[in-house]
């Protein structure tokens, strides 16, 4: 199957849909990826986009799941995610109840992240 690759643009505007920006990992590794393999890079962000707009479920579920699996992993990208959640109607409430979920099977270190990420996107106004 031959189709015209996707342009760096094009990928990018996927993430800023999505979270509202595109992150500068993601950035980076788009662009090379597109220099080096586009139809890899085509394939894997056709496949992430696939999986983060499933049919069966809405975008703040889709994206409070991604949130609380991404601190099980006690990865960074948990915050974008939490951003993608917010975007999507998620409340400080239900992102905390899955940094909860996400301590069950993670303990104080998801917790830990999910509060440094949940302080930044929900910063106490003085």
């Amino acid at each position: 199957m031959t189709r015209k690759a996707p342009t760096l643009g094009e990928l990018e505007g996927r993430y800023t849909d999505m979270l509202g920006f595109t992150p500068p990992k993601i950035a980076k590794r788009l662009k090379l990826g597109l220099r080096v393999d586009p139809p890899l890079v085509a394939a894997l962000e056709d496949w992430r986009i696939a999986a983060l707009t499933p049919d069966a479920l809405d975008q703040k579920t889709v994206q409070l799941m991604s949130f609380a699996i991404l601190l099980t992993q006690t990865s960074e990208a948990a915050a974008n995610h939490g951003r993608a959640a917010i975007k999507a109607g998620a409340s400080l409430e239900e992102l905390h109840a899955a940094a909860g979920i996400a301590a069950l099977f993670r303990g104080v270190a998801a917790f830990n992240l999910a509060g440094e990420i949940l302080d930044g996107l929900f910063p106490e106004t003085p």
